[in-house]
């Protein structure tokens, strides 16, 4: 190419970028639009009453903000245990599944077992299990261990489940890890717990905070399993108290958007306490 001819291209490169950035820049705004838009109307229908909201439809302005859905959803349902139900059975599978995950991670990804291959292949196989094919035995189990209608059930179970797929990740994040690093550490006299804590957990970290972020978020939304075994109303979680009003109650759909903003503001708020921390562990996964 001719000293003409560059000149040439790279002159038009700017004119070329500007309506391509333009053109990517549309395409987020509706991108961003289209997913905003359902949260939009929970938000609208929520502050809405019922006879507007019979009267003028789901996408009007409302004629005036009300908070009687929010005084309705109040009154039918126990916000405040189910809230935290919610909260302590979410922190507890977090943190339990993330610890059981590591300590079983640390055995297959750096350990000495046989078949740690095969292990990782069932622990994966298990999650892909849908959670209809085992709520029988599930059910019974927590009948014979005395935890149905207590969140300890709900507990074990997704410790268990989460920790299942926890441990792929990190045995597969941990055999990334150059051997070099831990033998130097071995030689030096650390035992192996020494070199879990002081070697590993630092260099693990980031990535044990996308768990614990996406095992609350997981267990907060469950829905499933908490309804066969949470009966008793002292025990249901949100998802669970929410879906009461339209066992017990004529649909209310301005009560149902409040008590669904209810229960979306706690998980959006755990979101953006944590968001640094979950964007600082995807792209320290992406770095290594």
């Amino acid at each position: 190419m001719s000293t003409a001819q560059a000149v040439t291209a790279r002159g038009r490169t700017p004119a070329l970028r500007g309506p391509v950035r333009y053109l990517v820049l549309a395409l987020a705004v509706a991108v961003a639009l289209v997913m905003v838009a359902p949260f939009g109307l929970l938000v609208l229908n929520a502050f809405k009453t019922s006879a507007d909201y019979s009267t003028n439809g789901p996408l009007a302005w409302p004629e005036a903000f009300s908070l009687d859905a929010f005084q309705g959803y109040l009154a039918r349902v126990d916000f405040p245990v189910a809230l935290a139900n919610s909260v302590l059975s979410s922190t507890l599978v977090a943190f339990a599944a993330v610890a059981l995950a590591l300590i079983s991670a640390y055995a297959i990804g750096v350990g000495r077992i046989r078949s740690s291959s095969a292990v990782v292949a069932v622990l994966l196989v298990a999650t892909m299990l849908p959670h209809e094919a085992l709520i029988y035995p599930l059910f019974y189990l927590a009948q014979a261990t005395g935890t149905i209608n207590t969140i300890w059930s709900v507990v074990i179970i997704f410790t268990v489940f989460h920790a299942a797929f926890g441990t792929y990740i990190l045995a597969s994040v941990m055999g990334t890890i150059p051997k070099e690093l831990l033998e130097a550490a071995a030689v030096d006299g650390a035992t192996r717990w020494q070199i879990l804590w002081r070697v590993l957990l630092p260099t693990l970290r980031p990535t044990l905070s996308v768990l614990v972020v996406f095992f609350f978020i997981w267990t907060w939304n469950e829905f499933y399993i908490p309804l066969v075994l949470l009966g008793s109303p002292d025990s249901h979680t949100i998802p669970i108290a929410l879906s009461t009003l339209r066992g017990q109650y004529s649909i209310d759909v301005t009560v149902i958007n409040a008590g669904s903003l209810l229960s979306l503001l706690p998980t959006l708020v755990f979101f953006f306490l944590f968001q640094r921390t979950l964007s600082r562990g995807v792209t320290a996964g992406a770095v290594k």
